[in-house]
């Protein structure tokens, strides 16, 4: 997998000044946009899909799943729907590997546990109103190609972000985007390059599915749903934008 490759040696950041270090990490991550550029189109043809199987229900889900990094980056994602797009809570599910708890701890062995996977898929009732989107660096988490195996048995669209191509998660989803990140500077830690793009593939994709919902109308948050002073604040702001009656 290239995303374990190690680092050429002139760009050993142990090696160098923390200047020199700051600026070769800025400079690995600004390749990752053009990379993603390059993608446009499969990321059009997520968004239509996904949004062609939600709007057919009211009850049809966006499922992340995940384990490690990429579990996380997809949690940070999903728990910004409700808040800023008013997408019902009823409507995001997670399927991470070790439960919650890893979120904020690393459960080892997670990753490999299929049982798991099967289990949540089952107890979610996964069905063919749902889109599932996997993320994994490697392609190869056992956990996470077992959601997308059993998630596909259902109907479900199943949608694949990986950074590494001709992987084993990229065989089973109904779609899926290959973006290959390379080595990372401190090699193996995918969440560098290869979480940055996952991050931003998903900011693409929810907020553009979003959008075709009619939750942005003139660049504002039509739907925001305010649950703090901020967010209430923020609201009467837009109420009050000219662009809000437009």
């Amino acid at each position: 997998m290239n995303t374990e490759s190690f680092p050429p040696k002139d760009k050993l950041i142990d090696k160098l000044s923390l200047i020199k270090s700051i600026s070769i990490i800025l400079e690995d991550q600004k390749k990752i946009f053009n990379l993603i550029n390059n993608e446009k189109n499969k990321l059009k043809k997520i968004i239509t899909l996904a949004y062609e199987k939600l709007k057919k229900s009211k009850d049809g889900r966006i499922i992340y799943v995940g384990a490690g990094t990429s579990a996380r980056i997809s949690v940070q994602d999903g728990s910004e729907l409700n808040p800023t797009f008013n997408w019902p809570h009823s409507r995001i599910e997670y399927v991470i590997a070790g439960g919650l708890k890893a979120l904020v701890r690393a459960q080892e062995g997670a990753e490999d546990n299929i049982k798991e996977a099967n289990l949540f898929i089952k107890n979610l009732k996964v069905n063919e109103n749902d889109v599932l989107i996997a993320t994994s660096a490697s392609g190869q988490t056992p956990f996470t190609i077992e959601a997308i195996k059993e998630a596909s048995k259902c109907n479900a669209l199943t949608v694949a972000i990986v950074n590494n191509k001709n992987t084993e998660l990229e065989k089973y989803a109904k779609i899926s985007l290959v973006i290959e990140t390379g080595y990372e500077l401190v090699a193996g830690s995918t969440r560098l390059k290869a979480g940055t793009v996952q991050k931003i593939c998903l900011n693409l994709i929810s907020t553009l599915l979003m959008t075709k919902f009619g939750k942005v109308k003139n660049g504002l948050m039509s739907d925001l749903k305010p649950t703090n002073k901020k967010l209430l604040k923020r609201l009467k702001l837009i109420k009050k934008h000219k662009n809000f009656q437009i």
